[in-house]
């Protein structure tokens, strides 16, 4: 199955490097040099890591198709993909994307909204949830405060900390940065599917 690694940014110095936005829990892995990704949005069909380096919480990435800041700039928004098929995983409380979206979101057993998204940070790692009055609340995807997720009953347990659906919305002074508009050159922000198990509670 394609999943989606990564979505290309702004271009980066003069070589072709690229900045990337990552929706993987291993970029380590997943852009190691050599690396191929089925590209969605751009005049290639693939393209293959040649290196890739940090730059503060951004990575930047070169690829071998991709010569000079030209091409790299019809790059942009272009969305990466990877084959998981046959792929392991050992962390059983860890979860792709596609297995949280729709999901819905209850707080005493009753219903709050919907998992719209799962959204991969630095830090830790977000659920997007659409809530009943059609605001976007992100909840922390940690143990204490998501403890059950139960895709086949069709819905994920939240134990909201006072105000979190009040203080942790887009736009507020709590919302995190998703990266878009970093001073140099930061990935725009977006949600999909991740690469790898998208979500890992600590």
């Amino acid at each position: 199955m394609d999943v989606l690694a990564a979505r290309i940014g702004k271009p980066h110095g003069i070589r072709g490097e690229v900045t990337v936005q990552l929706f993987t829990d291993a970029p380590e892995d997943r852009f190691e040099p050599g690396g191929t990704f089925r590209v969605e949005g751009a005049g290639v069909a693939e393209l293959t890591v040649v290196k890739a380096r940090w730059n503060k919480d951004i990575l930047i990435v070169a690829f071998e198709q991709v010569a000079d800041r030209n091409q790299a700039e019809t790059l942009r928004g272009a969305q990466l993909f990877v084959d998981t098929a046959g792929a392991q995983d050992d962390d059983d409380d860890a979860w792709y994307e596609h297995e949280l979206v729709g999901l819905d979101a209850r707080v005493d057993g009753t219903s709050v909204g919907k998992v719209t998204a799962l959204r991969t940070m630095a830090v830790q790692d977000l659920l997007v949830v659409e809530l009943a009055d059609g605001h976007e609340a992100l909840v922390p995807f940690v143990g204490s405060i998501v403890p059950e997720v139960d895709p086949e009953g069709g819905f994920v347990t939240i134990v909201p900390p006072t105000g979190l659906f009040d203080l942790n919305t887009p736009g507020s002074n709590q919302a995190p940065d998703d990266g878009d508009d970093v001073a140099g050159d930061a990935a725009p922000g977006d949600s999909a599917a991740d690469s790898g198990p998208g979500g890992t509670r600590d």
